[in-house]
C-alpha cells in the first residue's frame, strides 16, 4: 500500500473544496464568470450533462444505524478542453447548463495559468456568499434561542 505525499493530499483537499463550491454555485455566478474569461476555451462534452437519482442515507442522532432517507436528483457532466484537460462536476437538481459550466471550471482549475483566475472569479465569490448565508442563518437562529436555567428555591 502506497502512501500519498503531503502535496498530493493537499491537492486532493483543494480539488474537493473546489468541487463542493462549484456544486453550490448558482447558474448566474458561473455564467458571469464564464463571460469574464479573457479567452473562452474550446470544450468537448465527454459525458452528459445527465440527470439521475441518488439515495440519500441518514443516521438517527448522527451516529445510529444508517437508513435510507430518500432519493435526490443529481446532474453530472464531464468535459475535455482543447488543451486536453478534463473536468468533472455534479450538483443537486436538473440544471445541466450549470453543471457543464462547473465541469469547465474544474478543468480550468487544473491549468496552472488559470488557477488564480478561477479562484478569484468563481470560488472566492461563491465561498463568500455561502459564508454570508451561513452567518445570516446563525443570527436568525440565535435570535430565537431560549436559555433555560434552574433556580434553586429556598425553603419557605
Amino acid at each position: 500500500m502506497s502512501r500519498k505525499s503531503t502535496e498530493a493530499v493537499m491537492a486532493d483537499a483543494g480539488r474537493r473544496r473546489a468541487a463542493g463550491l462549484l456544486a453550490r454555485a448558482t447558474m448566474p455566478e458561473l455564467h458571469a464568470a464564464w463571460e469574464r474569461l479573457p479567452e473562452q476555451p474550446q470544450v468537448k462534452p465527454v459525458r452528459g450533462p445527465e440527470t439521475g437519482l441518488v439515495m440519500v442515507r441518514g443516521r438517527i442522532g448522527g451516529g445510529g444505524a444508517p437508513f435510507n432517507l430518500g432519493e435526490a436528483t443529481v446532474t453530472r457532466a464531464t468535459v475535455i478542453l482543447g488543451s486536453g484537460l478534463a473536468g468533472h462536476a455534479h450538483a443537486l437538481g436538473t440544471d445541466g447548463r450549470k453543471v457543464r459550466l462547473a465541469a469547465i471550471f474544474d478543468a480550468l482549475l487544473q491549468d496552472e495559468d488559470m488557477q488564480e483566475l478561477v479562484e478569484s472569479e468563481v470560488l472566492a465569490p461563491v465561498a463568500a456568499r455561502i459564508a454570508a448565508e451561513d452567518r445570516r442563518k446563525a443570527e436568525e437562529t440565535a435570535a430565537t434561542r431560549v436559555d433555560f436555567f434552574t433556580m434553586v428555591r429556598g425553603e419557605d
